[in-house]
This record gives C-alpha cells, sequence and structure tokens, in this order.
C-alpha cells in the first residue's frame, strides 16, 4: 500500500518525541489522528513498531531499521524541492535565446537587466545572430526564443509578430534635413548616404523607392547592421535609413531621426519551437520585451 508522506513524517516525529502527544502538539494535529497514522504505517510495513508503556512509546527494532529509510526518503524530497526551486528562480536552466543584432546588440541587454533585477540568480544566454541563423536556431530547438526580421524560410517553430513598425532616416544633427518633419527620397538626392549591403532585404526595397523616384543614391558606405551606420551618421560621413530600435538604442544630441516616406516596413517577429513548451522564465522575459518594445515604439514617434 502507498502512503502519503505526511505518514512517513509522523512517525518520524513520533520517533524524536517518544510520545504520540508530543508528535500530535508538533505537527499540529489531534492525538488519535496520529494514532492513526502509526496504525496504518505499522500495517503497511507488516511488523509492530511501538511498544506501548506508560503513555510513552517505545521504537522496536524495526523501527530504527525504518527511521533510517524515512530520514533518506525525506532528503530525497529535500533535494526535489530545492530542485524545483533552483529551476524557478533560474539556477539551473535558465533563458537561452538569440536575436538579430538590430534587438540583440542594445534592446534586449535592457530587457535582461529588467529580468534580472526579478530573478537575480536566473541564467540568460544572449546569442545575437542575422535573422538567417535566429531562425536556424530556433528551428533545431536550440534556443526557448528568437526574435528576427521576417519572411522566413524554415519549420519547427511558430511565430507571431513582435514589432510592426518601419525604418526611419537617421540625420547629423547639423544637417539641413534635421529640420524636416519626415524624408522623402527625392530629399536624398545628391547626399551622401550610408547603406545595408545587397544582402539585407531593406536594401533591396529602398533601392526599388530610390529608382522610382529617379534618384540614383551615393551609397559610397555599406555595412549589415544599422548600429555601425548610426555611428557613422555620427561622425559626419552621411544619412542613413535604420531600424528604429537602433535609433533608440543610438539617441544622442548629434544625431536627429526622422520617418522615410514612403514607408519600408521593419518587422521582426518572435519565434518558438514546436517541441518545446516556454518556461515560466521565457516567459517572463518575454513580458518584459514587449513592455520595452513599447516603450521604444511610442518614444521614436
Amino acid at each position: 500500500m502507498r502512503l502519503h508522506p505526511s505518514v512517513y513524517e509522523a512517525f518520524q516525529v513520533v520517533m524524536r518525541t517518544g510520545t504520540i502527544s508530543g508528535a500530535a502538539e508538533v505537527l499540529g494535529r489531534s492525538q488519535p489522528a496520529v494514532s492513526r497514522m502509526i496504525d496504518k504505517l505499522e500495517s503497511s510495513v507488516g511488523v509492530k513498531l511501538f511498544e506501548r508503556r506508560k503513555g510513552r512509546v517505545v521504537p522496536t527494532h524495526a523501527a530504527h531499521l525504518l527511521l533510517d529509510e524515512v530520514e533518506r526518503l525525506f532528503v530525497t524530497l529535500s533535494s526535489l524541492d530545492d530542485f524545483s526551486r533552483r529551476m524557478e528562480e533560474g539556477a539551473d536552466g535558465g533563458v537561452r535565446i538569440a536575436a538579430l543584432p538590430a534587438l540583440g546588440l542594445d534592446f534586449l541587454p535592457e530587457v535582461i537587466s529588467r529580468f534580472s533585477q526579478e530573478r537575480p540568480l536566473a541564467r540568460v544566454k544572449l546569442n545575437v545572430r542575422m535573422s538567417v541563423s535566429v531562425e536556424k536556431w530556433v528551428a533545431t530547438q536550440q534556443v526557448d526564443f528568437g526574435l528576427a526580421e521576417t519572411p522566413f524560410q524554415l519549420s519547427g517553430f511558430h511565430t507571431r509578430l513582435f514589432a510592426d513598425t518601419s525604418y526611419i532616416t537617421a540625420i547629423p544633427a547639423d544637417h539641413p534635413l534635421a529640420e524636416r518633419e519626415v524624408v522623402r527620397p527625392e530629399d536624398l538626392s545628391g547626399e551622401r548616404l550610408i547603406g545595408w549591403t545587397v544582402s539585407v532585404s531593406a536594401r533591396r526595397i529602398f533601392d526599388d523607392i530610390m529608382q522610382g523616384a529617379g534618384i540614383i543614391p551615393q551609397q559610397l558606405t555599406e555595412t549589415t547592421m544599422s548600429a555601425p551606420m548610426c555611428s557613422m551618421v555620427k561622425r559626419g560621413l552621411g544619412l542613413a535609413v535604420v531600424d528604429p530600435f537602433t535609433a533608440w538604442a543610438n539617441r544622442d544630441p548629434s544625431i536627429v531621426f526622422r520617418p522615410f516616406l514612403p514607408q519600408i516596413p521593419c518587422r521582426f517577429a518572435l519565434l518558438e519551437p514546436d517541441t518545446r513548451t516556454p518556461t515560466v522564465l521565457a516567459t517572463e522575459l518575454i513580458g518584459h520585451a514587449e513592455t520595452l518594445r513599447d516603450e521604444v515604439l511610442a518614444g521614436m514617434g
């Protein structure tokens, strides 16, 4: 017969106190209830565990042998409880993330900072990769979740839209265009631009817009990420069209940001593996990311 751990706990306390009444007081139960638990235990193991003598209970040899087993049981249960607590606090396991640079370089470090204030023992592993690699990491179940730019080619994960916004123009603060409310293709005619490499999907959309407006951009400097583009704008190397999250991370008096029209879509999605249930820690971290996302997009207009 399988017994509830409380029965073994009652036995352990009776062995410690030497009386049913003392055990009842420690356990917060009635004496008859503790007696019934001891009777149930004796019936289960098939041997007599106590001799009753003048209000006290005297353990038999079998009781001492059983006590050794019970104490090992409670050590195991304590270890399981400790394991559950450490998993809940993130001391074991933690959260693994893969994110594209636009979110991985500054946005997610701020998210992790906020998360760590509530979960100081939680471990977080952040892998910053290009969107194509993020997609592969999630598809092969190597991370709890990923953040990447749409569209996607692989399977093995489900997605939901994380941010649906547009790219914006980064302009040196002392440039005449800094006074404009919006920047259009014709405004960039003859301007020195810092552009994306052809491997970036937004580059193809930008080229189509400029070609449609009859503008040939002077893109003498190219890169794969918005962060170095902002750094070069600050150094007066030209203008750039960047994502709003990188713009938020590069707020500085020497650079201003203005909407670019027509809009170039900037859509980031949250990717989660199909075969992995989101952990409590991962869910909490995603919640912080969504909160900061709303703050960033509201602040960048």
